[in-house]
């Protein structure tokens, strides 16, 4: 999936069908920040080339990732984190996740499919073809192979809830730490139901233990 998040100021403004020259304009107006102050967060892969080369040509900073963009695509929605959008492909699943929380938070999400298997330049996909991979989209139902999905369709429903915890250390959460008598946590839930988002540290306590740290 191609994805494109930005802070909840740019929702609506940025496009993912705008090349990422138009973008970063737009989010620079946006944020009220100078094009050299935003930075980007894009996934380390061969795939991005040109567009680490045309956001970096622009003046933008790039924060490559070598994989947690679920993390990457959130921290867009918090001001502070000194990530101001993503770009660029990533798994389709992760992509909805993304949109899950970033419709929570008010902020901007759009992922558009990847079927042809010269784009996605993944070694996962050796054994596919672009004609195979329309053939699978259509047998889900999928008829609009290049749609342009929202955060909204593709975390659809009245009430949206995130949830998710580190496992390594990122741009929002650490990673699980283990210690000798307990394992620590980094946790964030995000809900529509209260407008709440909420960050935790939690301590799993083994059994027996004898010395625990704050």
């Amino acid at each position: 999936m191609n994805k494109l998040a930005a802070p909840p100021a740019a929702k609506g403004k940025v496009d993912i069908r705008k090349s990422a020259t138009e973008n970063l304009k737009i989010l620079s107006n946006c944020l009220d920040l100078a094009i050299d102050e935003l930075t980007v967060v894009v996934m380390d892969r061969a795939r991005h080339k040109g567009l680490i080369k045309e956001i970096r040509e622009c003046g933008a900073k790039i924060q490559p990732i070598s994989d947690g963009d679920v993390q990457a695509a959130i921290a867009c929605g918090f001001a502070g984190t000194g990530t101001h959008c993503l770009m660029g492909i990533g798994a389709a699943p992760e992509g909805v996740i993304s949109a899950a929380a970033m419709r929570a938070l008010g902020g901007h999400f759009q992922g558009q499919l990847v079927y042809d298997p010269a784009i996605a330049q993944t070694s996962e996909w050796a054994d596919y073809t672009k004609e195979g991979n329309i053939k699978r989209l259509n047998e889900m139902g999928i008829t609009d192979i290049d749609k342009i999905y929202e955060a909204n369709e593709l975390a659809s429903g009245e009430n949206v809830i995130f949830a998710g915890s580190g496992i390594t250390d990122g741009l929002l959460f650490d990673g699980v730490k283990f210690e000798k008598d307990c394992t620590r946590t980094s946790s964030l839930v995000i809900s529509t139901l209260d407008s709440t988002c909420r960050f935790t540290n939690t301590i799993h306590m083994k059994d027996g233990a004898k010395s625990i740290s704050l």
